[in-house]
């Protein structure tokens, strides 16, 4: 057997505990508005981290800067090693980075299966032949079929997206970002508008995605978040308050002030 060099075995230790996703005195500034600021966050690999805090804290502002879709003030965002900072919003979709939105955006004329076709031709670089019919992408749609397996979508896998309740539209729209087999996933919101018994059940969803997908989520369900998150970091003012595990972000006194409405009392 061959031995391994001490250094190769180093190197190999240093990629597996290096973070998936990392950010550097992150800071964004609209005029003399500060909606970020100095904001140094690390999410391990396979992590389910949440991100909370009031209204107007910088949490979708964070999300836009690490994807891509507002340049930096200051910092730096780093994907595993690489500064990405300077990277086009497509360019970190291909280098693994996909996110949900608020207000999901689907093609409401299309099949489920369809729609996810459509996406995994687009990672595959074949959106140019779209001309063939779907049902001529055979080796797609057996993919598309066992990602709508997975989310429990394929019992819908026919029908219009226009015509899908709002809980599997939000099912739909994570589909399509898990049909570009991210390794880091950014989820805004996404049980916003769905009734209790539906969010549980997408969370469950999401709670049983493989651990090469790293997850980070903003939510405002408290319930939810303190279920399924492993981490959660509050910001407050576009700062970070805090960042701990469920229980000690729970029993932070500084937290129930700002967050959980118990203003603490001299």
């Amino acid at each position: 057997m061959t031995a391994v060099p001490p250094a190769a075995l180093d190197s190999q230790s240093h990629a597996a505990s290096a973070p998936a996703l990392r950010t550097q005195g992150l800071s964004k500034r609209f005029g003399a508005f500060a909606a970020v600021s100095d904001v140094t966050l690390s999410f391990a690999q396979g992590a389910r981290h949440a991100l909370i805090g009031p209204n107007g804290a910088g949490k979708t502002t964070f999300i836009n800067l690490l994807t891509g879709v507002l340049p930096p003030s200051a910092g730096e965002v780093f994907l595993r090693e690489r500064n990405i900072t300077a990277m086009a919003q497509h360019a970190r979709v291909k280098c693994g980075m996909t996110r949900t939105f608020q207000i999901n955006t689907l093609f409401p004329g299309l099949t489920v299966l369809e729609s996810v076709v459509l996406a995994i031709c687009e990672r595959q670089g074949r959106t140019g032949v779209w001309y063939r019919t779907v049902s001529r992408q055979s080796e797609a749609i057996d993919e598309a079929n066992a990602l709508l397996e997975t989310l429990r979508l394929v019992g819908k896998r026919n029908e219009e997206t226009r015509n899908l309740a709002y809980g599997k539209q939000r099912l739909l729209e994570m589909a399509l970002a898990l049909a570009m087999r991210p390794s880091i996933l950014l989820l805004d919101e996404p049980a916003a508008g769905i009734p209790s018994g539906e969010s549980a059940e997408l969370f469950n969803v999401i709670a049983n995605l493989p651990r090469d997908v790293t997850i980070v989520f903003i939510e405002h369900d408290m319930d939810l978040v303190f279920r399924f998150a492993e981490r959660i970091t509050v910001l407050v003012g576009g700062r970070v308050l805090t960042e701990a595990t469920p229980s000690e972000v729970a029993a932070d006194p500084r937290v129930r002030e700002v967050y959980l409405g118990e203003a603490q009392h001299a």
